[in-house]
């Protein structure tokens, strides 16, 4: 299929630019770093922490490092997705390539597909490594690893699909910022409808729900959230009632199935999208 061989392209193109190399160096000192941040968790004051205690606090510093992650995900996914097809329209690499025997369609999924594939190939190690260093200094595993890299990673594809679709018309810078910032809106607007389900107002939760399912960033966040967050602390925090659903670092229960569907489907029709935009412009 010509949509692997423009996948594979769009991979070493990466690899040149070195974004995601500089990228993955970066992380692996913020891993060493943090790793030892969390070894020295071992006091309260002068007396030393109870194991309670001291799982309590790494699996909250936990999840800001998670977001950490889940933030240079969409963020570099953002700038690797967003330029891909305006880039290669710009300095006339895209009408060299389509006057080849290949599609506009396959053209922009072997875009989408290589992005993608970088991303993967990029968290997997690097959220994995982070893990195994906190299991190894702390002796702490969270409840769903797995679970946390797959919603980080489809929070990444969520808004490089976004990015793409906008690239299709614009220029990438351009692209990318209104990109970040719709992500940001998202996230929001997700704290938005935590609070009006913590005050019941029935117009901020509205908000909240319909930017969670125009843009699925936030509810793939609250995912990982979940993932991370350990179930005695979860039970615990229960007891709060709706006002703990505004804070944007607790989670209680993972995305509905229904929700999921919806998330794929929002990417398979934006990437529909994208494909037909592209392919009703001059190139």
């Amino acid at each position: 299929m010509l949509a692997l061989t423009i996948a594979r392209l769009t991979v070493l193109e990466m690899l040149r630019r070195r974004l995601f190399l500089v990228l993955l160096g970066l992380t692996l000192l913020v891993i060493a770093f943090t790793s030892w941040g969390f070894g020295q968790i071992t006091t309260v004051g002068t007396r030393p922490m109870t194991r309670v205690e001291q799982i309590a606090v790494v699996s909250q510093l936990l999840i800001l490092v998670g977001f950490m992650f889940s933030f240079t995900l969409a963020f570099s996914a953002v700038f690797a997705g967003a330029p891909s097809l305006s880039g290669d329209v710009e300095s006339g690499t895209a009408l060299a390539i389509l006057a080849r025997p290949i599609s506009r369609a396959e053209f922009v999924i072997g875009k989408w597909l290589g992005v993608v594939i970088t991303i993967v190939v990029y968290a997997l190690p690097t959220t994995a490594l982070q893990l195994f260093m906190v299991d190894r200094v702390v002796q702490y595993v969270p409840p769903h690893p797995l679970e946390f890299v797959a919603f980080i990673t489809i929070e990444a594809i969520v808004i490089l699909t976004l990015a793409l679709a906008l690239s299709t018309r614009l220029a990438g810078m351009v692209g990318g910022v209104i990109a970040l910032i719709l992500w940001g809106v998202g996230w929001i607007g997700g704290i938005v409808g935590g609070v009006g389900l913590a005050l019941q107002n029935q117009t901020a939760q509205h908000v909240g729900t319909a930017t969670r399912l125009v843009l699925p960033t936030d509810g793939m966040w609250r995912g990982a959230v979940w993932a991370l967050e350990p179930e005695g602390i979860i039970s615990a925090t229960r007891s709060a009632g709706a006002v703990v659903a505004s804070n944007p670092f607790f989670a209680g229960e993972p995305p509905e199935a229904l929700y999921l569907v919806w998330t794929v489907l929002w990417i398979a029709i934006l990437l529909g999208v994208a494909i037909w935009s592209f392919g009703r412009r001059e190139v």
